[in-house]
C-alpha cells in the first residue's frame, strides 16, 4: 500500500487468483476514508445489478451524491470496461478509480483505451519475509538484490539472532505463499480451487478460449506441472492433448500470464520460442498436483525463480554448471548461480554464487537460500 501513488486518478491493481485483491481494496478504504462521510465506495462488477446499470452513469450518480473514490473489484467480468474507464477519467476529473483484474488482462501499454493515463500495481503472494512477519509478528524489513550479494554476512546475522529462518522455511514454499493459509480451511483443497479458476476465468473467459478446449488446457497444464521444473516438449505435448504445436506454444504464455507458471529461457531468446525449462510459478503449486513426494531440488529452484522476479532481475538458463543466469537490475552485469542443499565441498568457483538451503549464514559467494526471500 505504500508503494502506491494515491494521488493518480487512474489505479489498476493486478494480481493472480487468490493473494488478496478484494481484501487490499477493502482495507484501503477502512484504513484511508470514513465509512459515515460515504465519498469511497467499493462495488464488484459479479453483482448482477451491472448487467443492466451501466457503468459511467453509475460513477456520475455516485460523483453526484457526494462520491470522490470508487473502488471496482473484478472490473474483467464487465464488457467493455476499458473503453468506460477512459470515459469516466476524462468525463470526471473529480473522481478517483481504483479497479482490480486478473494478471491475464492487457491495463496498461497494451490497453489502447488506457494507455498513458492508469498507473498499474501488481500485487505478489506473500514473500519468505512477510510470511515471516505475519506469523510470528516480526518486522523485518526486505533487502535490494544488491545488498544481498554485497551484505549477506551481516543481513543473516542481523535476522538469525531474531529468529531461525529455517525452521520456518518448509512451511513458507509449502504453504506460505497465499493468503489464506490463514483461513480454517483445507489449504490444499482451496488451492486447487483457485488453479481450476484460474484456468477457467483467468484463462479461459479472459482469453475467450471456447469452453469445448477446457480439458485440453487442465490436461496440458497437468503434464507441465507434473514433469516441472523441465524442459516441455512441444510436439509430445500437441499429441497428448490433440492440439496444434502453435496452440501449445500460446497455452503455455495464458498459464504464465495467469501465474500458473514460469517460463525460463537461454540468454537473449523469449517468447514465441520455445522455453528452454518451465518451473511452476510459486513453490506451493507443487505440492496439490503431484501425488508422490516433491523434489526436494524442484522446491529450492521453483523458490529463487519466483522470489527473484520482484526486484527487476532478468533471470535465464544457466550457462555449463549455473542454474541459472542472473542479470543485475539496472545493470548489464550477469550473475551466475548454483541452487543447491549442502554449502559445497572443496574448491568453489569464484565467478559462481551458491544459494544453498541448509545454511543459517553464508560466506563469500555461498548466500543462504532462504535469504533470497527477503526482496520484497
Amino acid at each position: 500500500m505504500d508503494s502506491i501513488n494515491w494521488d493518480d486518478r487512474l489505479i489498476g491493481i493486478k494480481g493472480t487468483r487468490g493473494v488478496g485483491k478484494t481484501t487490499f481494496l477493502l482495507q484501503y478504504a477502512r484504513e484511508f476514508y470514513d465509512a459515515s462521510k460515504k465519498d469511497c465506495l467499493y462495488i464488484n462488477m459479479n453483482q448482477f445489478f451491472f448487467t443492466e446499470r451501466n457503468l459511467v452513469d453509475f460513477a456520475e450518480e455516485f460523483r453526484l451524491r457526494g462520491g470522490k473514490t470508487l473502488l471496482i473489484d473484478q472490473i474483467f467480468k464487465y464488457p467493455d470496461w476499458s473503453k468506460e474507464l477512459r470515459i469516466c477519467y476524462d468525463k470526471f476529473p473529480d473522481l478517483k478509480i481504483v479497479f482490480s483484474g486478473s494478471t491475464v488482462m492487457q491495463m496498461g501499454k497494451n490497453n489502447p483505451d488506457l494507455e498513458g493515463i492508469v498507473k498499474v500495481y501488481n500485487i505478489r503472494g506473500f514473500s519468505f519475509r512477510e510470511f515471516l512477519n505475519l506469523t510470528l509478528n516480526a518486522d523485518f524489513q526486505p533487502y535490494t538484490f544488491q545488498e544481498i550479494v554485497d551484505n549477506h554476512v551481516e543481513i543473516t546475522k542481523e535476522i538469525c539472532s531474531k529468529v531461525k529462518p529455517l525452521a520456518h522455511f518448509r512451511d513458507y514454499t509449502h504453504h506460505g505463499y497465499y493468503p489464506f493459509f490463514l483461513e480454517k480451511r483445507n489449504f490444499s483443497e482451496n488451492l486447487l480451487k483457485t488453479m481450476n479458476m484460474m484456468l477457467e476465468v483467468d484463462v479461459l473467459y479472459i482469453k475467450q478460449i471456447e469452453l469445448s478446449y477446457l480439458p485440453k488446457l487442465r490436461k496440458l497444464f497437468y503434464l507441465i506441472a507434473i514433469s516441472a521444473p523441465g524442459a516441455p516438449n512441444i510436439s509430445q505435448l500437441s499429441i497428448d492433448c490433440d492440439i496444434s504445436r502453435a496452440t501449445v506454444t500460446n497455452y503455455i504464455e495464458y498459464l504464465k500470464a495467469a501465474r500458473l507458471i514460469n517460463t525460463l529461457y537461454k540468454d537473449g531468446e523469449e517468447f514465441p520460442k520455445k522455453p528452454d525449462m518451465i518451473y511452476m510459478h510459486n513453490s506451493n503449486l507443487l505440492f496439490p498436483i503431484q501425488q508422490t513426494a516433491v523434489d526436494e531440488q524442484a522446491i529450492r529452484e521453483t523458490f529463487f525463480y519466483n522470489q527473484l522476479h520482484h526486484d527487476d532481475c532478468r533471470i535465464t538458463k544457466g550457462d555449463k554448471s549455473a542454474t541459472f543466469l542472473v542479470k543485475k537490475p539496472h545493470d548489464e552485469e550477469k550473475l551466475r548461480f548454483k541452487i543447491e542443499a549442502h554449502k559445497p565441498k572443496g574448491k568453489r568457483k569464484n565467478e559462481m554464487y551458491y544459494a544453498v538451503e541448509l545454511l543459517e549464514e553464508g560466506e563469500a559467494n555461498v548466500i543462504p537460500l532462504w535469504l533470497w526471500g527477503f526482496l520484497y
